[in-house]
Formats: C-alpha cells, structure tokens, sequence
C-alpha cells in the first residue's frame, strides 16, 4: 500500500473496508447488487484524539463497524471510510 496523503484529524479514523463476499459457503456467486456493504476492515490511518479522550485503535487494527458508518472517500483509486471512533464497535 503507497503512503496516504490524507490524516483524519481529532477522534476521525481511516479504514479500508474489507472485500465484499463473492460466492457463498455452499458456493452460488452473489451478484454485485445482492453484496452486502463490509462491516469490517482495517485502520489505515488515525487521528490525535480529543484533549481528555486519547485514540483507543491503532494503525493495522481489524476493526467492525456498524452497516452506515462513516463516509466514502476515494483516495488514488482506492475507497476508503473515514468515520468517528465512536462508531467502530470492536477491535478483532
């Protein structure tokens, strides 16, 4: 992965979302409109916190986070979510 250019400021963090699931376990292929949206994925980048609430996770944290969390950006091709900490609820 190429350095980012992009640092999430005050409690924000950056997270690439995991790949969507492409077949089932019992091995049909799901259609681009039947994928659910990630709820997982790994912090990229975090930022230094608020005065009296230091960051809880750290850069290469596999996170889950709930279905409308955060906001999609797009960073040299490649999407990302960047959303409040509050609003990851587990570090796996």
């Amino acid at each position: 992965m190429a350095k980012l250019s992009i640092k999430p400021l005050a409690d924000r963090v950056l997270v690439k979302p995991a790949e969507a699931e492409e077949k089932t376990l019992s091995g049909i292929i799901i259609p681009d409109t039947a994928k659910e949206k990630p709820m997982e994925g790994e912090v990229v980048a975090v930022g230094q916190g608020k005065k009296d609430e230091p960051m809880t996770v750290k850069v290469g944290n596999r996170v889950l986070y709930g279905k409308y969390s955060g906001t999609e950006i797009s960073v040299a091709g490649e999407k990302y979510l960047i959303m409040r900490e509050s609003d990851i609820y587990a570090i796996i």
